[in-house]
């Protein structure tokens, strides 16, 4: 699509009539992972929003079928870069990538054992399932699970995060969390 912008985290989707026929009838055939993309485009969120819906797959790759289907129109396009001088702060959150910081304190993924990235991932399964209760966020327990390195499982950790500050219990026992997580991540 000629006039998809590269980085489809920052535009905001709307659904077309098509998008709309789509969610009622399933008469497209879309993917399980875009058509829980359709469901959750709502005109206010963007591509960085819906990222944590796919956590461990790539999310252009299903924007790109909706669009290509005519189910979503880009409704707007954010500004490739703000900074607090030139945009509002909120603005300045949505477009930086997920907490970097937090990682930035672990030592080198490979100096991680296969132990210690098999307990970093039972932590995180056992987290998501305990906070949320089984069969929910199935993508992201299969983004855990397909993980096959340290590396992998920290791709995998905004969206864990992201996920657990969404729930009051998780948001308030994220800290206590994310030590024990990064013992072993």
């Amino acid at each position: 699509m000629p006039d998809t912008p590269t980085d489809l985290r920052s535009a905001i989707f709307s659904k077309t009539t098509t998008g709309q026929q789509e969610i009622a009838s399933r008469s497209l055939g879309l993917s399980p992972l875009a058509r829980r993309l359709l469901v959750l485009i709502d005109g206010r969120r963007t591509g960085h929003d819906l990222e944590p819906f796919v956590a461990g797959h790539e999310l252009a790759q299903y924007l790109n079928e909706l669009l290509d289907r005519d189910c979503v129109e880009m409704k707007a396009v954010l500004p490739a870069k703000a900074s607090p001088a030139t945009g509002s702060a909120a603005e300045a959150s949505m477009l930086a990538p997920a907490s970097t910081d937090w990682l930035a304190v672990l030592p080198p993924a490979e100096s991680r054992s296969a132990k210690e990235m098999e307990m970093a991932r039972n932590f995180m399964t056992n987290t998501v399932n305990n906070i949320f209760g089984h069969h929910n966020r199935i993508s992201l327990i299969e983004s855990i699970y397909n993980c096959k390195s340290s590396s992998e499982l920290r791709e995998v950790y905004h969206a864990w995060a992201q996920a657990l500050e969404s729930n009051s219990i998780g948001h308030k026992r994220l800290p206590e969390l994310r030590e024990k997580l990064f013992a072993v991540l």
